[in-house]
């Protein structure tokens, strides 16, 4: 069974993700999706926040589960049986970023592949830094995230 995970912040969950979710299902027997827990790291939903907008957006995939966990992901992957490591890529400045961490997690546990899927043209420049800045001026996130999403982040930046 090919299990895979496809692992970030989700914060906001954009159509971007939706989509290496969609094309990872035809990939993997069973997606995980999964939501890294950095303390550190200043969200704008908090961890339950994020994983309810997930599972609702990805609620028409029978083989996606998300889940939430901390640590290094190869290890996450080994307590699972996680052989594959779902990345996605925008423009190329991803890519130097995103070979390294397959470097690393390769050397790492060296059974755990990853494979990286490009953005569709559509969302090569959607990132959740960009939503949050759109929002944060009250502009149209109607492209940029589904629309659960979206009504989700007007309610935080209308409080």
């Amino acid at each position: 069974m090919r299990i895979g995970i496809y692992p970030g912040s989700f914060d906001p969950l954009t159509y971007g993700h939706l989509d290496i979710i969609e094309r990872a299902t035809k990939i993997c027997d069973r997606l995980i999706v999964g939501i890294l827990v950095n303390s550190a790291k200043k969200s704008l939903f908090s961890l339950e926040e994020r994983t309810e907008c997930l599972e609702h957006c990805c609620r028409v995939y029978d083989t996606v589960e998300v889940v939430s966990f901390s640590g290094l992901l190869v290890d996450f992957c080994r307590e699972n049986q996680i052989n594959c490591i779902i990345r996605g890529l925008r423009a190329v400045s991803d890519f130097e970023y995103e070979i390294t961490l397959a470097s690393i997690n390769r050397r790492l546990a060296a059974d755990v592949e990853t494979l990286f899927l490009m953005a569709r043209d559509e969302n090569l420049f959607v990132s959740s830094s960009l939503v949050k800045e759109v929002a944060t001026y009250n502009g149209d996130i109607s492209t940029l995230v589904p629309p659960y999403v979206a009504s989700r982040i007007r309610q935080t930046f209308s409080v």
